[in-house]
C-alpha cells in the first residue's frame, strides 16, 4: 500500500501559529509530535492516504504555500512510504478522494472531523504564517526605486557563492537579502562585488540600499549596522615550515603580511599590528595569490578559504587561533533611520528563527557561528 505522509523538518523555522494549531491536534489524539532538541522532527507526525502517489514521488505541497517565509515552503513535502496506522479507505477510492483514515475502528467520525480541520488548516498556512507589517518609512527607505539593491560581496565565500552548475547567487546573504526583498514586497537587485573594500567605497555612489560586512569602527561612520548575525574567524596562512607558531609570533620585525585591500581584517590589523607590515592585493583572494608569488611570511584572512587552500597546498599551512572575530551584519547608508531598525529587528529574527543556521547549513559552511541574541536598539 501506498501512502503519502506528510513531514516537517527544520520545524525550528515554522511559525508559532503552526505548531500551536498541530499542537491542539495532537492534544486531541489526533496527531503525535516528536521534537528532537534541534527542534526537527523524529518522525513522520502525520499521513494522507493518496493511492494514486507513485513510490519515488517527492513533490512540494502547493502553490498556496509560496508565500511562507524563511523558506518553510521548502521544507514541507510530500514522500511515500509504506506503514500502518495509516490506510486508504475504500470511500475514498470510490469518490476519487484522498481521505485520511487510521486502523483502530474506534477512531470514526469525530477523528475524521479532526483530519478535515487539519485539511482546512493547510489553505490557511499562508495567512497565519505572514510576516509582521513592515512600516511604509522602512520599506520606502530600503528600496526607495521600488526594487531593493543588495550589495553581495562574493570575495567571502562564507556568505555568498555561485552555484557551480547555473552561476546563480546563493549562501546566507543572498538568502536574507531575497528574505528581505520578499518581505518589502518589492524585486531584489543583487549587486556583486568581489571585496568588501569595493562594497564599501560604492556606497558613495549610492549603489545599494543594504549590504552584508563585518562590523568596523571605520566603516560605522557611513552605514548603520545591525547587530552580527554570523561569527567568523580571522587567522594567518604561514608557510609549512614558518618558526611562526602562534597568532602572536606574526606581530614581529620582518614579517610581511598580505591582507584584502580594506578588508575587515586588513582594518583591524591596520590598528593593532606594531611591528609587522601589510601587503595589499586588491581582493582576499588575491592576497593569498600574493602571498605565494612573493613568498610573504602570512597571510591574513577568514579560516574557511585558508584552510581550503591549505588543503590542496601541503606546503603551506593555517594557524590555530585566530587574531580577530569577525562579525558579519547587515547594514544600510546612515540616515535612513526607520530602516535601519528594521533591520536589526529582521536580523534577531532571523538568528532567532533558526534562518540564518538553515541557510549556513545549505550552502555547506558549517564551521561559521550564528551571532548570539542582541537587544534590538
Amino acid at each position: 500500500m501506498r501512502i503519502a505522509e506528510y513531514g516537517l523538518q527544520n520545524t525550528h523555522r515554522a511559525p508559532p501559529c503552526i505548531w500551536t494549531f498541530l499542537s491542539s491536534l495532537g492534544k486531541n489524539g489526533c496527531l503525535s509530535i516528536m521534537l528532537s532538541q534541534q527542534s526537527a522532527l523524529k518522525r513522520r507526525p502525520f499521513a494522507l492516504a493518496r493511492p494514486e502517489a507513485p513510490a519515488s514521488e517527492d513533490v512540494l505541497l502547493g502553490p498556496q504555500l509560496t508565500s511562507l517565509p524563511g523558506g518553510i515552503r521548502d521544507r514541507i513535502r510530500i514522500s511515500t512510504s509504506l506503514g500502518p496506522p495509516w490506510h486508504r479507505s475504500s470511500g475514498a477510492a470510490e469518490h476519487g478522494r484522498s481521505r485520511l483514515m487510521m486502523n483502530e475502528p474506534e477512531r470514526s467520525l469525530r477523528e475524521a472531523g479532526r483530519v478535515a480541520a487539519w485539511l482546512l488548516a493547510g489553505a490557511l498556512l499562508p495567512s497565519c504564517a505572514t510576516a509582521p507589517a513592515v512600516p511604509p518609512e522602512a520599506r520606502s527607505e530600503l528600496a526607495p526605486a521600488g526594487r531593493l539593491r543588495a550589495a553581495i560581496n562574493f570575495g567571502n565565500p562564507v556568505l555568498a557563492q555561485r552555484d557551480p552548475a547555473t552561476g546563480e547567487p546563493r549562501g546566507v546573504s543572498v538568502e536574507l537579502a531575497r528574505e528581505l526583498g520578499r518581505r518589502l514586497a518589492v524585486p531584489v537587485e543583487t549587486v556583486a562585488f568581489d571585496a568588501a573594500g569595493k562594497v564599501v567605497d560604492a556606497l558613495k555612489a549610492g549603489a545599494w540600499d543594504i549590504a552584508f560586512l563585518a562590523i568596523d569602527p571605520a566603516r560605522a561612520a557611513e552605514i548603520a549596522f545591525t547587530a552580527p548575525y554570523v561569527l567568523i574567524e580571522g587567522t594567518y596562512l604561514v608557510p609549512a615550515d614558518s618558526p611562526l607558531r602562534t597568532v602572536a609570533d606574526v606581530d614581529r620585525d620582518g614579517v610581511r603580511i598580505a591582507v584584502g585591500d580594506k578588508s575587515a581584517y586588513d582594518l583591524y590589523l591596520t590598528r593593532t599590528l606594531r611591528r609587522a607590515r601589510l601587503v595589499r592585493a586588491p581582493t582576499s583572494s588575491g592576497a593569498i595569490d600574493v602571498f605565494v608569488q612573493e613568498k610573504l611570511e602570512a597571510a591574513a584572512g577568514v579560516r574557511q578559504p585558508l584552510v581550503q587552500f591549505a588543503m590542496t597546498h601541503p606546503d603551506v599551512r593555517v594557524m590555530d587561533g585566530r587574531f580577530m572575530a569577525i562579525e558579519q551584519a547587515m547594514g544600510t547608508p546612515r540616515g535612513r533611520e526607520a530602516g535601519a531598525r528594521y533591520l536589526r529587528e529582521f536580523i534577531e529574527e532571523m538568528k532567532a528563527s533558526g534562518f540564518v543556521a538553515g541557510a549556513l547549513e545549505r550552502s555547506g559552511q558549517r564551521d561559521a557561528t550564528v551571532a548570539p541574541k542582541a537587544p534590538v536598539e
